[in-house]
């Protein structure tokens, strides 16, 4: 298995470290052609606005918003803003891959970043993680197929629907991998194996 993770913003390097210690062949995708080389995708995070522009501007918004409706996708921060199909802003077009609402920048302005433990119930195991937010987004409503695996405060801030996940967080700036553990053993190896 190969997982591509889009470098076209953020902590990019950040993912693939992580992907390296468990043991994960990864990518990084510059170029749309790409991402015929991989079989899952991470969306990092970033300015979902800028993304939006520098994918149209680079003529592949539409490619990769077809290859995350056909593989497994992990999207944080700007990318969970990305896998949303509703988002507080006209700037930001997004994909429509998990059903969810987002609001921009909810959680605050960069001054006001933090870290914070977050109850999870991945693996159908109950727990914390450690947490960072940075400008983060708020899923302000979830449809009915969106499981919610991560809530902080009560709010969800990671869910997943069908093969993609996405954080409102940046679970790649900690030292804790359950979250990209979980991307690849129960969403990435079971659609492989399907």
């Amino acid at each position: 298995m190969t997982v591509g993770v889009l470098a076209i913003q953020g902590a990019y390097h950040k993912h693939q470290q992580v992907l390296t210690k468990l043991g994960v062949d990864t990518l990084l995708i510059k170029h749309p052609e790409q991402l015929k080389s991989v079989d899952a995708l991470i969306i990092p995070g970033g300015e979902s606005t800028t993304m939006t522009k520098v994918l149209q501007s680079e003529k592949w918004s539409d490619t990769i918003e077809m290859y995350a409706r056909e593989h497994p996708v992990f999207g944080t921060c700007a990318g969970a803003i990305l896998l949303s199909n509703k988002v507080d802003s006209a700037k930001v077009h997004p994909w429509n891959i998990i059903d969810m609402t987002v609001s921009r920048n909810a959680f605050g302005r960069q001054i006001e970043s933090f870290l914070a433990d977050v109850d999870w119930n991945g693996f159908g195991e109950g727990g914390k993680i450690p947490a960072v937010f940075i400008r983060a987004p708020r899923i302000t409503d979830v449809g009915d197929q969106v499981e919610i695996l991560g809530r902080y405060d009560g709010e969800p801030v990671l869910v997943r629907q069908g093969n993609a996940l996405a954080a409102t967080f940046h679970p790649e700036l900690t030292d804790e991998i359950a979250v990209h553990r979980y991307f690849i053993d129960e969403i990435c190896r079971k659609a492989q194996a399907a």
